[in-house]
């Protein structure tokens, strides 16, 4: 239950930061005025005249409606972390769903993946595989070695497929997503690194056919891909 409750404030938060985030980005914020400008709330207009505009309102009812959604997807997924890692694991892993949503909502909203982010996902993997293991129970060196490779290969696997794209398809893999694939690549390892990009792939290919568009934030399709075979680790 208490990964229940943590999960559920915790994800009702994602669409506060992603807006917040996309305010600053543009400023190239460094980590402390980030986390300052997230905390800090300026109200420039008077509570009776945001009231009084009807624009206002659907926005906030949208706003609610959204990070309550949030909310229950991040609440069950941290009750399935609960349930299928280990106590010790747990914490590790509930932070690597929350960053990488948080992530996601960030790229859909202004298709961006901020370092500020991706960095500190990049830094807790190689730790995680330092101090806790890694999913597939190897010894802490194994893990370390995994972990190391798997974020090489998730760095240079797309961007060996950007230099073979690139005259044909110049915006398939942005830095942000790299990154974030090197990130997911020091979590999971060297062997899952090439299924979650043949899966993000498959995703995002998907959801441009859905949409009908031929180009989009690739950053969600990368979230969804990376947690779908974290738990198929698991299972």
């Amino acid at each position: 239950m208490l990964y229940i409750f943590i999960g559920f404030i915790l994800g009702t938060l994602i669409p506060y930061t992603a807006r917040r985030f996309a305010k600053i980005m543009l400023q190239t914020p460094t980590f402390a005025y980030a986390l300052y400008y997230l905390c800090i709330i300026k109200k420039r207009v008077s509570k009776q005249k945001r009231l009084s505009n009807h624009k206002y309102i659907t926005l906030r009812n949208h706003y609610f409606m959204r990070s309550l959604g949030y909310g229950i997807i991040t609440s069950a997924l941290t009750f399935l972390i609960s349930s299928v890692f280990s106590p010790s694991e747990s914490p590790w892993f509930v932070f690597f769903v929350i960053i990488l949503l948080n992530l996601m909502e960030i790229d859909k909203r202004i298709q961006y993946l901020p370092d500020i982010l991706t960095s500190p996902l990049l830094i807790m993997g190689f730790t995680y595989a330092v101090f806790a293991g890694n999913l597939l129970g190897e010894n802490t060196i194994e893990a370390t070695e995994n972990s190391a490779l798997g974020a090489v290969f998730g760095y240079f696997i797309p961007v060996i497929a950007s230099l073979l794209l690139i005259k044909k398809y110049p915006n398939n893999f942005g830095g942000g997503d790299i990154k974030i694939l090197a990130a997911i690549g020091a979590w999971l390892g060297l062997t899952s690194i090439p299924y979650v990009i043949l899966l993000a792939c498959a995703i995002f290919a998907v959801s441009c056919f859905i949409n009908k568009k031929r180009a989009g934030a690739f950053g969600p399709a990368i979230v969804l891909a990376s947690l779908l075979m974290l738990f198929y680790l698991r299972y």
